[in-house]
């Protein structure tokens, strides 16, 4: 790195500004951590900042006192059936917090609680603080929606994202967080830290350092907290198990061919993969048909990629109940919070609707009928029940086709690397905390 990079790299490490009241860990709620009064705290003063939390770290409670205490009228943004939950939690510690659709409904200060789809509807100026709950389902809706909300919300004051999955090597969720917090723009970000090899963003190897230190002052990244320095008492997860099944492909006809042909030859680029995907989901869910039925007293979580796998799945499992894509959301939330309360014993879904936010430590199994390439949805998929909270080992099964075997390979990579880099970043933070601030 020259002398001249550095210098630039300097003159991007602005110092962040508290803009949030005072607030000391004396003021949050007496049910939470220390260590969770502390960063909360700190939250509430730094004012426009971000808490990166491992699943089960107890998000939601510090979400509800930030609300409380940055103003009289606060806003918490999640996915529906988060919304209720956090609803819930709010009344263990004694926060009347109320869902509501619109401004009309939540008149007056108090903390009030709306779905994503709803977010636009609340008026920024009547606002004294805004937190996006799984702030990293940002990336899921298209560009225009996504911008137009973050520069809704960004005129708030008091702002937080929360997410278990803050990606630092991912231009498309720093970038994000980044805008909705007012830390730095989009443009500036990735000219400061990352560069385009023609294809994608990626972060410059140079700037991974100077990158951490400067999201140090409005973001805090948590495994456990040991990573503070305090005893990880009823933090130590058991044992995760991950089995990898292969079935084999042969040869497949896909649709439009004349012939079947090799497996490995229909694979061939994303039309080819989606082809051999369709024609192998009888055999494919009927495998995890067969894991649920060898475990009949488990309670069973599948995921889906497909509308065929997950009507197969629901309909061959007795007792079955699919959440998809055309329910209405009020639906949706209806069945995913009657299985995190025990009325639904095997739920079929897709990660696009239930792999966030969604808290299911009473299940221990789940398989996944097939992978995608994305590993923030398989990592959330697991942390549904695999987070804190968590009593008994978990088994999570993915059932693949033979040919299919790099998929799960490149996931496991990418698993690998997210956590070299989570480590990376909590180590920096930790050397540089309460410097950037």
């Amino acid at each position: 790195m020259t002398l001249d990079y550095q210098a630039f790299l300097a003159s991007k490490m602005r110092r962040v500004q508290p803009t949030g009241p005072a607030c000391d860990p004396e003021d949050v709620h007496e049910s939470l951590h220390d260590w969770q009064r502390e960063l909360t705290a700190w939250a509430v003063r730094t004012g426009r900042d971000a808490l990166w939390w491992n699943t089960g770290l107890g998000k939601t409670r510090a979400q509800l006192e930030y609300a409380r205490l940055s103003g009289r009228r606060s806003l918490i943004v999640a996915p529906l059936a988060v919304c209720h939950q956090t609803v819930e939690e709010a009344a263990k510690i004694g926060i009347e917090a109320r869902y509501v659709r619109s401004d009309e409904q939540a008149a007056g200060p108090g903390v009030w609680v709306t779905n994503y789809e709803m977010a636009e509807r609340f008026a920024p100026a009547d606002l004294n603080a805004v937190v996006l709950d799984e702030a990293s389902i940002l990336k899921a809706h298209d560009g225009k929606t996504r911008t137009r909300l973050i520069r809704h919300l960004g005129r708030v004051p008091s702002r937080l994202a929360a997410t278990a999955t803050p990606a630092p090597n991912d231009p498309a969720e720093l970038t994000n967080q980044a805008e909705f917090l007012g830390v730095m723009s989009r443009p500036e970000m990735l000219a400061t830290y990352f560069v385009n090899d023609g294809k994608s963003w990626r972060l410059k190897g140079h700037a991974r350092q100077p990158m951490f230190r400067w999201m140090s002052g409005w973001a805090c990244a948590l495994r456990t907290p040991a990573d503070l320095g305090y005893p990880d008492d009823g933090y130590r997860l058991p044992p995760l198990h991950i089995h990898t099944h292969l079935i084999p492909t042969g040869s497949v006809r896909t649709e439009g061919t004349l012939f079947e042909v090799p497996g490995d030859v229909a694979m061939k680029g994303v039309t080819g993969r989606a082809a051999v995907r369709k024609a192998t989901v009888e055999a494919r869910a009927g495998y995890a048909v067969e894991l649920v039925a060898a475990e009949p007293d488990e309670t069973w979580l599948l995921w889906a990629g497909r509308n065929d796998e997950a009507e197969f799945l629901a309909r061959e499992i007795p007792g079955a109940v699919n959440v998809h894509g055309s329910m209405s959301p009020e639906e949706k939330a209806e069945h995913l919070l009657a299985f995190a309360r025990g009325g639904i014993k095997t739920l079929v879904t897709k990660t696009s609707i239930a792999g966030f936010g969604m808290n299911w430590q009473r299940c221990a199994r789940t398989a996944f009928v097939g992978l995608s390439d994305s590993y923030e949805q398989y990592f959330q998929a697991i942390r549904r029940l695999y987070r804190y909270g968590q009593t008994r080992e978990v088994h999570a099964h993915i059932v693949l086709t033979d040919i299919e075997q790099p998929i799960a390979e490149n996931v496991h990579r990418k698993e690998r690397e997210a956590d070299q880099l989570i480590a990376e970043l909590v180590e920096v933070m930790n050397r540089t905390r309460g410097v950037a601030a």
